[in-house]
């Protein structure tokens, strides 16, 4: 098992450079973003730029912290990202502008390569014992994860069972 506190993670500009990101695992290890199978990212929105395109990209985000935005997908859908830990899926060519609903926030990303790479997003509720999880971020609250400390902020790798402590919230990748 491996744990790794948010403040270890190194920010880098996002694929079109309007916005910064921080890579938790991608698969290979050492993937670009033009080659990467799976991706798992923490980014941050603080103007209303334009979303990178990932053509044959399948997306999943979810809004950690701040008030979200309102993301325009190829000028025609509009949804509301404003509710913390609530997942949603679009496909990464799609064109998407945002609105911001108030000011900065931070979002979990998975972007998984059609035809050639698997994973899923859960969000998990506390409290309760998971066992087996591949791939754990903790969005809001604390626990432990094979008996270790995690708290709001922490990725977890590998971890055998990772317990949450009531009002906690965690974003699951199953592989």
């Amino acid at each position: 098992m491996k744990i790794i506190r948010f403040d270890e993670l190194k920010a880098v500009p996002w694929k079109n450079g309007l916005g910064i990101t921080r890579e938790l695992a991608v698969e290979p290890p050492g993937a670009s973003m033009d080659t990467f199978a799976w991706r798992v990212s923490i980014a941050d929105v603080d103007t209303a730029s334009p979303f990178s395109t990932f053509a044959g990209i399948d997306r999943t985000i979810v809004l950690l912290e701040g008030d979200g935005f309102t993301m325009v997908l190829d000028g025609e859908r509009e949804h509301a990202l404003t509710t913390p830990c609530a997942p949603f899926a679009f496909p990464g060519e799609a064109k998407v502008d945002v609105r911001l609903a108030g000011g900065a926030t931070r979002d979990f990303n998975l972007m998984v390569r059609r035809g050639v790479g698997s994973a899923r997003l859960e969000v998990l509720h506390g409290p309760g014992v998971f066992d087996g999880v591949k791939i754990a971020y903790i969005a809001e609250g604390a626990g432990t994860a094979d008996s270790q400390p995690v708290t709001k902020g922490d990725a977890i790798f590998d971890a055998g069972r990772l317990t949450l402590a009531a009002n906690t919230q965690a974003i699951a990748i199953h592989l």
